[in-house]
């Protein structure tokens, strides 16, 4: 304990005994909000930030301190309970596996905050098992500006708590959309935390919305197939059945999270692909064992808090008894992209080969809407069934990228360089004026979201085309090797066909905007001596105009072709600016 309670202690006590064991209740008070309200209420802000600063007060084993800035002007928080009383994290992680739970990145799914209080607080009081070999790290609550907005009506499906917070930040955006482009301080710090405690199981904990069933606990495990080889295998296969078994043996039964909406789930349905917006995708950039646990929002908030609670003990036993596993298997899975040539991308679902799993639901049905007159789904509770359904998990890829050398990223990028310099990317500026043979890309095509997405309009199924160059970089431009830990961060945010590519967030949209054009009466007579002058340029010219009726009668556009095929034509329109190296 502290030395303020140290003091306390009655001379009598042998100085054999162990003073970690004891706390001064009359000066702690370790009941919770949820605890008090009978579990109707959640914590506030300033009620969970106190509730941990006590619990660091009163135990060696708590440490609790402010770790960075967020949107809402507070800053953010990272509690660490260590059983030793150790906080030498270098030490901790060669010795030990690092579980970081994550609460209220929609803080009106406020399951996790509660649980995970409860949690410290039984750990470092010893009232339940506490690890041997795992040290565990949570952040309060991330979304503060969310957590502050309280309300009692935003959560239209939900039940309970009485009130809670808003979905949005402080700026309004969804924080669990934000982990590549990284829009807000809250991302940034997350950044600064992950990377510290470099964790080997991240747990975030959310609410569901969409069907109705028994479970009161549902579980949304990193896609396996792109986590990849025996770390996505021992997830599936050994992670995975142990929790639920773990809970079915509590009498917490438990199903993938049910991924469908407005349709009953018994029809079958397939995995959540979590990709690296999210935060189980983005913790999968660096091989952490990643899940988010999605209670049910229909179910009793008492019910849905204490669920969590004992899913998060399950998942510390699991990770504490299969430590040494689990290293060996980050390790291994972290070295293989120093060697691997090709990088799978473009995962999608096997509809041939879906996995059966049992499912515990609730019949629905099809009925006229005394709102709007249309068919509505209608769940009856009075009707649970159990049933062997399909669950479509396995995923294929469907592409794969050849991984290159490194990356060369001219210095103008600062935004870029920036984002990969929070996620410790080793960079190396050159030393000089240098000429570099490289691979450029070249956008051929991509589609654009008709609506704002989180502050963006989000580019997708963008298409590229390859070719080799010799480009001159100029001295201070940052060579990026992919022989590094963040190689899948690299190829998931430099590759610009990625989903999540930097590229689809718009972070170079001022390369798909010509900036030199021509006057045509000053180019018609370049325009016609370059046709005088290139054989086969003029034949193909003539080819077109021959076949495509619409480009024969737009002399603009004519111009325009003939433009963009001459040393007129801008290098920097289309290409994509940064350049890879092959190996």
């Amino acid at each position: 304990m502290k030395k303020a309670i140290v003091a306390l202690l009655i001379l009598s006590v042998l100085v054999s005994c162990d003073l970690s064991k004891y706390r001064l209740v009359v000066d702690y008070d370790f009941e919770t909000k949820f605890e008090k309200s009978e579990g109707k209420e959640t914590a506030t802000y300033p009620e969970v930030i106190d509730f941990y600063s006590q619990l660091n007060d009163a135990y060696t084993t708590v440490s609790f301190t402010e770790f960075g800035s967020t949107d809402s002007g507070e800053p953010l928080h990272l509690a660490i309970f260590s059983p030793t009383g150790d906080f030498d994290l270098e030490k901790l992680r060669r010795e030990q596996t690092v579980i970081l739970i994550n609460n209220g990145i929609h803080p009106g799914e406020s399951d996790g905050i509660d649980a995970t209080m409860m949690l410290f607080r039984d750990l470092a009081g010893d009232s339940i098992g506490v690890p041997e070999n795992t040290i565990i790290a949570t952040i309060p609550i991330y979304n503060v500006g969310g957590a502050l907005n309280r309300n009692s009506t935003t959560r239209t499906n939900q039940n309970d708590p009485a009130e809670y917070g808003f979905r949005g930040n402080a700026r309004n955006y969804d924080l669990n959309r934000d982990f590549i482009k990284a829009d807000t301080k809250n991302t940034r710090s997350f950044y600064e935390i992950f990377h510290l405690l470099k964790p080997d199981v991240f747990i975030d904990n959310h609410v569901s919305n969409g069907a109705d069933y028994q479970y009161t606990l549902t579980h949304l495990f990193t896609q396996h197939n792109k986590l990849g080889g025996e770390l996505g295998e021992y997830l599936n296969t050994t992670m995975m059945p142990a929790l639920e078994d773990s809970l079915k043996l509590k009498e917490w039964d438990i199903t993938p999270y049910v991924n469908v909406f407005d349709e009953v789930p018994e029809t079958g349905f397939s995995q959540f692909m979590d990709h690296p917006r999210y935060s189980t995708g983005y913790t999968t950039l660096w091989n952490t064992l990643g899940m988010m646990v999605e209670t049910h929002m229909l179910k009793p908030y008492n019910q849905r808090v204490a669920g969590t609670y004992e899913l998060m003990r399950s998942m510390i036993n699991i990770t504490d008894a299969e430590s040494a596993t689990i290293k060996e298997l980050r390790e291994a899975e972290t070295k293989k992209y120093l060697t691997e040539r090709w990088y799978p991308t473009n995962f999608q679902p096997d509809m041939e080969n879906p996995s059966t799993r049992e499912f515990k639901g609730y019949e629905g049905e099809r009925v006229d809407s005394e709102v709007t007159g249309e068919d509505r789904l209608k769940y009856n509770r009075d009707q649970p069934f159990t049933k062997e359904i399909e669950y479509f998990d396995n995923f294929t890829a469907q592409d794969k990228i050849e991984i290159p050398r490194a990356y060369i990223i001219p210095q103008g990028w600062w935004e870029v360089l920036q984002l990969l310099k929070l996620n410790q990317i080793k960079m190396e500026p050159l030393a000089r004026d240098t000429t570099i043979y490289i691979e450029k890309y070249k956008i051929e095509d991509f589609e654009t979201v008709a609506s704002p997405y989180e502050g963006h309009y989000l580019h997708k199924n963008t298409q590229v085309s390859k070719t080799m160059d010799s480009i001159r970089f100029r001295e201070g431009d940052l060579y990026v090797t992919t022989f590094q830990d963040g190689a899948r961060y690299l190829l998931e945010t430099l590759e610009p066909a990625m989903v999540d590519s930097f590229f689809n967030w718009n972070f170079f949209d001022s390369v798909l905007q010509q900036k030199e054009h021509f006057s045509p009466y000053v180019f018609e007579d370049i325009a016609q001596k370059l046709l005088e002058e290139n054989p086969e340029l003029n034949a193909e010219f003539e080819e077109k105009r021959d076949s495509d009726s619409e480009f024969r009668n737009d002399s603009y556009a004519q111009l325009e072709w003939i433009h963009r095929r001459s040393n007129h034509y801008e290098e920097a329109h289309l290409r994509y600016p940064i350049f890879r190296v092959p190996r």
